[in-house]
């Protein structure tokens, strides 16, 4: 999920409308080159949703039943108190890490804002693995304090540890939204504010926060949909939210309705969600005092607080960062050690990049047309396709997943349990990302490009194809890099839907540390960070995350 700052529609840019107030709306019919693709793909990121509601009502009376039971309500409650605090502590970590890197002297602040947001790339079932490994009952720490006498560590397993995983791997989504507005404000009103005597601390209140609450409230139903749909970090930690008890329910029970039914209240929960954000960010909003070029703003001293703000960036570094990789070294080194082979941790590679890559291919196809359908054709369709197409971001991958699996075994014949039904997975719960990116790119190129291009005697299609396509290349490969970073990541519907035999690196790293074989899931999950980190290095260097780190 939502897999964006890294939020493909915060990257988009503002519409300026002509001269007379109101944006002009695109006058000729769609063509059908664009409407055609862009209503197949409503369709297909409709059909699992669609389906799943089908299964779900299939149950009548039963599924009420299931969904009002005192377990399914206490599921809820764990569901949303875990996003709730990861979403406040996400807060806490990256609104002081943004204003830090942006508005201070912070001592190397550039390197600090890579660094914190580097994290971005470990998922949360590594992380959590790597805090098992660390912390747990058979793990490094215990390991060392059992010569001297303790027997037993805090529990790290439950609401504790699924909490410490995900704010720690989840707050960059948070951090990257809100420096990315403090990097595009108008930094006038604050310098104002210190020039009339205020305090540092009071200016930040009452000046920079008001601005920063469209951008925080973005950044948090990032974390919060990330926490709604995780579950390799609340399965390994062993919580029980609404990701976990799914994927219980369909590979314990027979009959699968239960886990139909609740995976259609995760969805609920998260329609719900996105509501509630929309109107409160609907009545948000801030604009630039002046209509001037954007300059960097001068940077506070910090004075005394200068080396606990460093203290503070090292120490989110430490936990997020350097003890992960630090005890994945740890393991991959006993496993090594104790033979532990290498061969089919490239075949997973392999694997791994073969599906991500055929997903960011098709992603950035099924998303140009209705990219050039938002931009250049406005309309009650446009709107609507373009709507379908950030469906899945209302879809966590273990309900996307589960509603193929209901799908392929009774009507997909040859395609159940192929990599092609794994790709089109990816491509639903993605395709949004690639939307974003390309739309972004679409909005800087002027209509009159494409206009002087068919005045010269090309057609419409080909203008798509030889004008608005390489100027839009940037989106593209943007929008590629980041659906090929969350796919690699991706484990429920890698776990689903993936060919008998067919290992990836996500999986490889779930079976093991399921079984507690902490030294042979090290290698796989090294090496799936360090996959993971090439598309990130991707979009900061193409997109507004190369502004966000400046």
């Amino acid at each position: 999920m939502p897999e964006v700052a890294v939020a493909p529609h915060a990257a988009a840019a503002p519409e300026v409308p002509p001269r007379g107030g109101r944006a002009r709306r695109g006058g000729r019919r769609p063509p059908a080159y664009l409407v055609v693709p862009g209503v197949l793909v409503a369709l297909a990121m409709v059909l699992p949703l669609g389906y799943l509601v089908i299964r779900a009502a299939g149950a009548g009376e039963r599924a009420l039943a299931l969904a009002t039971e005192p377990q399914t309500l206490v599921i809820f409650a764990n569901t949303a108190l875990l996003a709730g605090i990861v979403t406040t502590a996400s807060a806490l970590i990256a609104v002081p890490l943004a204003w830090l890197t942006t508005r201070t002297d912070l001592p190397g602040r550039r390197v600090w804002a890579v660094l914190t947001a580097v994290p971005l790339v470990v998922p949360t079932y590594v992380g959590g693995f790597a805090y098992v490994a660390a912390f747990g009952p058979r793990g490094m720490l215990a390991d060392l304090l059992a010569p001297l006498g303790v027997e037993r560590l805090p529990e790290i397993y439950g609401l504790p540890g699924a909490a410490l995983a995900l704010t720690l791997f989840s707050y960059p989504y948070l951090l990257l939204t809100v420096r990315g507005a403090l990097l595009g404000m108008d930094p006038s009103l604050e310098e104002a504010s210190r020039g009339l005597g205020r305090s540092a601390a009071a200016t930040f209140r009452t000046v920079t926060l008001p601005q920063l609450r469209p951008a925080m409230g973005a950044g948090a139903l990032l974390v919060a949909l990330y926490c709604l749909s995780d579950f390799g970090a609340v399965s390994l930690l062993r919580f029980s939210s609404f990701t976990r008890v799914i994927y219980v329910q369909y590979q314990g029970a027979f009959d699968r309705t239960p886990a139909a039914v609740l995976a259609l209240l995760l969805v609920l929960f998260t329609v719900a969600l996105l509501i509630v954000e929309g109107r409160l960010r609907g009545r948000a909003g801030y604009h630039r005092s002046s209509a001037g070029a954007r300059r960097s703003p001068q940077p506070l001293a910090l004075g005394r607080w200068r080396w606990p703000a460093v203290a503070f960036c090292a120490l989110v570094v430490l936990l997020a960062l350097v003890v992960p990789l630090t005890v994945l070294g740890y393991w991959l080194a006993r496993g090594l050690a104790a033979g532990e082979p290498l061969r089919l941790v490239f075949t997973a590679a392999r694997n791994s990049v073969l599906a991500s890559g055929l997903a960011a291919a098709a992603a950035v196809l099924a998303a140009l047309p209705v990219a050039v359908l938002s931009v250049r054709h406005r309309g009650r369709l446009s709107s609507t396709l373009e709507r379908s197409a950030y469906l899945g971001y209302a879809l966590p991958g273990i309900v996307v997943a589960l509603a193929l699996v209901f799908f392929g075994a009774r009507y997909g014949g040859p395609l159940y349990q192929t990599l092609a039904l794994l790709v089109f997975a990816y491509v639903v719960l993605f395709l949004p990302q690639a939307v974003g990116a390309i739309r972004a790119s679409v909005l800087q190129v002027p209509p009159s490009v494409e206009e002087a291009a068919r005045s010269l005697g090309r057609s419409g299609f080909g203008t798509l194809v030889a004008v608005t396509a390489p100027l839009v290349r940037p989106g593209v490969v943007a929008g590629a890099a980041l659906v090929f970073l969350t796919a690699m990541k991706e484990l429920p519907a890698t776990l689903l839907l993936g060919p008998t035999g067919y290992s990836t690196l996500a999986t490889d790293v779930w079976t093991a540390t399921s079984e507690a074989f902490f030294a042979r899931a090290a290698a796989p999950a090294l090496l799936l960070v360090a996959l993971s980190s090439i598309p990130l290095a991707v979009v900061y260097t193409r997109t507004s995350i190369a502004g966000a780190l400046r």
